[in-house]
């Protein structure tokens, strides 16, 4: 164990040692920096991206990109940014996690690597956990990337397609990770090429990124559609199950909350139906519609397990007692509880897409993240995402 904390101990300090150099380039060409006009300071951009098109690549440019970003921000926003900001832009640029303590300007270290990535065309990505921070930072930093001559968009769910496609065609976009992730699982279901707003997925920033990328890491985003079955199915197979009697027709186990049909029960389920064998497989359908009702009877209990509201079944939550407006029994369990009660049979619910953050931001040409605490996740960032934490020591020693 403590093997192989010293190493990882010593890969932070020759990281440290290596930014720390790229760190004083950049400093070294702040009194340039400082004597350019505006105008001169703007031309850096084209003069960059005729750069990267004749061969020279986002690694050659970054010293020189740095500096300019950091005049940008001191002319526009009034801050500089410091040393240890220099060392943070450099970790995400090379696409791994920054981890600097809360009130180090993460946001600032952000613009140096997302202006440099953003010169390629390709679009850059800046993802925050909520829409607030989305609009502010999209707002505030983006006054100098737009004082540089590059695009600002911002991704928010109330957006039209045509808003989503300008906001993703400009070259920052920022958004929260749940817009993102559901836009692809959106992108995936359109019909043709022209109706998708997302581009290729290029380079991510993450802010927060342990509580996006672990926390959250296995949470699905689900699309769902309504599966368009005939009800009246349900309606007949509650009107059967309500001629039957328990220990004679069906058994209940309540502990494992399963009911079953008797030899007695299954001879009358044939004979109502008017089939041969309920077991075969053309009757799975009603096979399974039978014991969803016989379940909605004898085990699903009102104003226990569920309340009739306003014509609605809505499910009580057994921890909390509260009612879950907007939740469902999955498996038309729902829909026989609701031809038990005589209320309206909504249509089954299904899935039409889903995927896990994780999965999403694994198709990433190049992702990276900031965060007060991650160092303690390092070796899953490692192993699921390919990347280092690095930690960035503050700008003056704590006094704590």
């Amino acid at each position: 164990m403590a093997n192989i904390l010293n190493k990882v101990f010593d890969f932070n300090k020759r990281e440290l040692k290596r930014l720390e150099k790229k760190a004083n380039q950049i400093e070294a060409l702040a009194d340039e920096m400082e004597r350019l006009t505006d105008d001169q300071l703007r031309a850096k951009t084209v003069e960059f991206k005729d750069r990267i098109n004749n061969g020279e690549t986002l690694d050659d440019l970054l010293v020189e990109a740095f500096a300019v970003v950091r005049e940008a921000a001191r002319r526009v926003l009034g801050l500089y940014p410091f040393h240890v900001q220099l060392m943070g832009g450099i970790v995400l640029h090379d696409g791994n996690i920054a981890e600097m303590k809360t009130g180090e300007g993460k946001t600032l270290t952000s613009t140096m690597p997302v202006y440099l990535n953003a010169l390629s065309g390709k679009g850059v990505h800046v993802i925050t956990v909520n829409d607030y921070l989305a609009r502010r930072d999209a707002t505030e930093m983006g006054q100098v990337y737009e004082f540089l001559g590059l695009t600002v968009g911002l991704n928010l769910s109330e957006m039209t397609r045509e808003e989503k496609q300008a906001a993703y065609n400009a070259d920052i976009t920022y958004g929260t990770n749940n817009e993102f992730g559901f836009d692809y699982l959106r992108d995936n279901m359109v019909l043709y090429k022209e109706q998708m707003v997302q581009r290729p997925l290029n380079f991510a920033v993450i802010d927060e990124v342990d509580s996006i990328l672990i926390d959250e890491a296995r949470t699905p985003l689900i699309i769902s559609g309504s599966a368009n079955k005939s009800t009246q199915l349900y309606v007949q197979a509650n009107a059967f199950v309500n001629t039957l009697r328990e220990d004679v027709d069906y058994t209940v186990d309540i502990k494992t909350k399963s009911v079953q049909l008797t030899e007695e029960g299954m001879t009358k389920a044939e004979k109502t139906f008017g089939i041969d064998n309920l077991f075969n497989l053309q009757h799975v359908t009603l096979n399974h519609h039978i014991n969803q009702a016989l379940r909605a009877k004898a085990i699903m209990q009102r104003d226990v397990d569920y309340v009739v509201q306003d014509g609605e079944i809505i499910i009580v939550d057994q921890f909390t007692g509260r009612l879950m407006k907007g939740r469902r029994y999955s498996d038309g369990l729902h829909q026989a509880i609701e031809a038990k009660e005589g209320v309206q049979i909504q249509n089954e619910s299904k899935t039409m897409a889903t995927i896990t953050f994780q999965n999403y931001f694994r198709m990433y040409e190049k992702l990276a993240g900031m965060t007060g605490t991650a160092k303690t996740e390092e070796e899953e960032f490692r192993n699921i995402y390919n990347m280092n934490v690095i930690v960035i020591p503050t700008n003056r020693p704590i006094i704590r």
